[in-house]
């Protein structure tokens, strides 16, 4: 089995460098010594060494891996703090600016994604043709104001145009990859479904490439801002935002009575919080037909990414894991490391499918969750579903991988740590269960399959319901 792998892994890297070496020198840098082996196994084999430019190729790809790690990982100066790349990690600017060094594709979404023959012909370029390579960066980096500092830095293409990326240090981002391979290919059927099509369901996706274990990059997204900023700087400027030492006095324990949490819910949270998502669609979006368009946008991500997280049992949807797309009303989830109903396991339970919050459904107009929103559901809903043995192709390898931290004894880096996990078995099993339409919740610890409608209906209510709303964590922010 393994032989046959090899040789195909091998034909891919000779066939598409670019995108393969990406994805396979993560895989190089893992801590487990069995991986590490079998890709110099690869990367030594005599078909490759043949190759004398791609010997090249894979020589810079290593170092330009081994310096972004560095890059990640380097002691970090205050947050917010520009510095000069040339006197912070020097090796890395001399690397890219080379004229030496290799075409290197930058690594944004667009030209990782592949794209399947819509005709017979022999000939079939799964990538775009007009790919950008790395021709130099930015000489200033930016540390971002956020807990790990990650460093934003920008790539100069050989179309002359510059490409930022974020290089995130202690995170794992092969989930995040995972996950974005998941919704490439929901899209790809979105696209192939007529309905779907029509109505111009998608979801929106952006390049996360891990480096190793503990770093990685990520495609820089612009024009995105958090949920919770959105919402709270309304709230300051009309003058009722909430003290933060106000929701320390009233906020419930997690033991507390069901019947005094719903009593702080109703009457003091969500009277102090109304909801104002509409009013900045109204002031970003001016001009009648934008506002239509961009409030459309927001129904119609957030549904589809609703329904994609539900099956994968996507948690952790707090306001700044959720973005909005200030150009053009877009809804950008990002953080993927709470899979697999991980939020039922947290010290204070996630009790919800999905973020639909009151300032969501009031966004979406005098309808609410009725008309679009329910709809697009039920054709996403739907699609997944006559989907699900692709869908699943997709999900069944996190069992053989231990990417999803099923893996607690960190010194486990033989054989052992690769055996499939009965955890890992389990939620791969749930998640075929949601797509066949059984809806597992807190609340509904069994059901039978339902329909479509009926299954969306379930969820709906279940994201919508204030009992589970009261009892979800004062941080998960169930009032906005």
């Amino acid at each position: 089995c393994y032989k046959i792998l090899r040789r195909v892994i091998i034909k891919i890297i000779i066939a598409y460098p670019q995108q393969a070496l990406w994805m396979f020198l993560s895989v190089y840098k893992s801590p487990y010594t069995v991986r590490v082996k079998k890709c110099e196994d690869v990367l030594r084999s005599s078909e490759i060494q043949q190759e004398g430019a791609l010997c090249q190729v894979i020589s810079d790809f290593r170092d330009l891996f081994d310096k972004l790690i560095e890059l990640g990982n380097k002691a970090n100066p205050e947050k917010g703090a520009a510095i000069s790349i040339k006197s912070f990690l020097g090796s890395l600017y001399r690397l890219v600016s080379s004229p030496s060094f290799s075409k290197v594709v930058i690594p944004l979404q667009k030209f990782r994604t592949i794209s399947l023959p819509r005709s017979t012909s022999s000939y079939h370029n799964p990538f775009p043709e007009d790919m950008v390579y790395i021709s130099g960066m930015k000489e200033e980096v930016v540390v971002l104001a956020s807990l790990q500092k990650p460093k934003k830095l920008t790539f100069i293409g050989t179309d002359g145009k510059q490409y930022p990326m974020m290089c995130k240090p202690n995170d794992d981002l092969r989930l995040d990859s995972r996950m974005m391979e998941f919704n490439s290919i929901v899209n790809m059927y979105l696209q192939r479904d007529a309905e779907a099509r029509d109505r111009g369901l998608y979801i929106r996706t952006y390049s996360a490439v891990p480096l190793s274990d503990t770093s990685g990059l990520i495609e820089w997204v612009p024009n995105l801002v958090g949920l919770r900023v959105v919402i709270t700087s309304i709230y300051k400027q009309t003058g009722i935002a909430m003290p933060a030492r106000k929701y320390k006095e009233i906020c419930c324990s997690r033991n507390d009575p069901l019947t005094k949490k719903r009593e702080v819910f109703l009457m003091k949270l969500l009277p102090c919080h109304p909801p104002v998502l509409r009013e900045w669609y109204l002031r970003q979006f001016s001009h009648p037909t934008s506002w239509y368009l961009a409030r459309t946008s927001l129904v119609r991500t957030l549904s589809v990414m609703s329904i994609v997280g539900f099956m994968l049992g996507l948690g952790d949807r707090h306001g700044e894991n959720i973005l909005l797309d200030s150009t053009c009303g877009d809804i950008v989830h990002v953080d993927f490391n709470c899979l697999f109903n991980k939020g039922e396991r947290f010290d204070w339970p996630e009790r919800v499918p999905f973020r639909l919050t009151h300032n969501l459904v009031n966004a979406m107009g005098p309808t609410g969750v009725e008309g679009l929103y329910r709809h697009s559901c039920e054709i996403t809903t739907r699609v997944m579903r006559q989907q699900i043995d692709q869908l699943m192709s997709v999900v069944r390898p996190f069992c053989y991988d231990p990417l999803v931290s099923w893996n607690t004894d960190k010194n486990a880096r033989d054989e052992n740590a690769e055996m499939t996990n009965e955890k890992a078995l389990e939620d791969i099993q749930n998640i075929e269960s949601r797509l066949q339409g059984i809806v597992r919740t807190r609340n509904r610890a069994q059901s039978i399959p339902l329909s479509v409608e009926g299954q969306v209906r379930t969820l709906i209510a279940e994201a919508t319901n204030i009992d589970n709303l009261c009892q979800m964590y004062i941080g998960w922010g169930p009032y906005l």
